[in-house]
């Protein structure tokens, strides 16, 4: 019998890792999005909660200050997106850190922790923003569309879909794509070994390298919370002659733009309504209700 939603809640607060509890249960060497889903779901709210010891809150501070830092030397963006943002402990010191007006986003897999993180955000000030569900793979944004695009340990349990997601970040980018991940290439024995059995993604550059992207930097991040989990920066430089689009959210299907109709993101691409749940977008592909008259019966056509 598979392990209940309500049963897993209870064994990650016993302690026990769901990742590894979901493979093993499902037969899978790979994490699946239901799996990281469910996974990082269940943390929401430890992130947060980590801000109030003293030193895991000077380590972030360390962490997004040199972000910031880093992407002011290669630019002064107008837009700036986190994907994966997860509870926006990272975003919200970037911006911070930044001390300029900047339109900012965010995606995540996980309603729950998107969440979190508007709670998180507004808590410190910082506005601006706008959140939304997306998976790594479609990102639900248009080609060319923010300036700067930065990972933060979100490609991490994606290991076997590199690939795609670095050609997903890319075609968003306009200008950079910054990537904070698991510096596997660059590890010990030891830590290897740990994100071999965790399933995390690996050979970032090399592949960025044969999807010929123009890699700048790639080399071990001064600031790492785990050491057998050390962060890599990886900085991809794209054309600058790239023309950003006239609309940002996009159908995650297609990438063509989404109208807002009663309260929620209609795709005439797709003829898919995506949700707008607790003021959060929800531009998840298997999010959408094919709705082919929706514009009609709203009153809209």
């Amino acid at each position: 019998m598979k392990t209940t939603p309500r049963q897993l809640k209870s064994l990650y607060e016993q302690g026990r890792n769901i990742s590894a509890l979901l493979r093993e249960e499902k037969g899978l060497q790979r994490n699946t999005d239901e799996i990281i889903e469910i996974a990082y779901g269940l943390q929401t709210g430890s992130y947060i909660a980590s801000m109030e010891n003293a030193e895991m809150a000077e380590h972030q501070r360390n962490y997004t200050l040199e972000i910031a830092k880093t992407i002011l030397s290669l630019c002064k963006p107008m837009s700036i997106l986190e994907a994966g943002v997860g509870e926006a402990t990272t975003l919200s010191g970037v911006l911070q850190h930044l001390q300029a007006e900047v339109s900012n986003f965010g995606f995540d897999l996980s309603w729950s922790r998107v969440a979190y993180a508007k709670r998180w955000l507004q808590s410190q000030g910082v506005s601006n923003t706008t959140l939304c569900t997306g998976n790594l793979r479609h990102i639900p944004f248009a080609s060319n569309s923010i300036d700067v695009v930065y990972t933060s340990h979100s490609i991490e349990p994606n290991g076997g879909n590199e690939e795609p997601i670095l050609q997903e970040l890319f075609r968003v980018t306009r200008r950079f794509l910054i990537l904070l991940e698991p510096g596997y290439e660059l590890a010990n024995d030891e830590a290897r070994r740990r994100m071999d059995t965790h399933g995390y993604c690996k050979n970032l550059k090399g592949i960025a390298d044969s999807l010929g992207y123009d890699v700048l930097e790639h080399k071990l991040f001064p600031f790492t919370s785990n050491p057998l989990n050390p962060t890599a920066i990886t900085i991809i430089k794209k054309d600058e002659d790239a023309v950003p689009p006239s609309y940002i959210l996009a159908c995650p299907k297609f990438k063509t733009p989404l109208e807002e109709i009663g309260n929620m993101l209609f795709s005439p691409e797709a003829l898919v309504v995506y949700p707008i749940v607790g003021g959060i977008p929800c531009l998840r592909i298997e999010n959408g209700i094919f709705a082919s008259k929706y514009k009609e019966v709203m009153g809209a056509g």
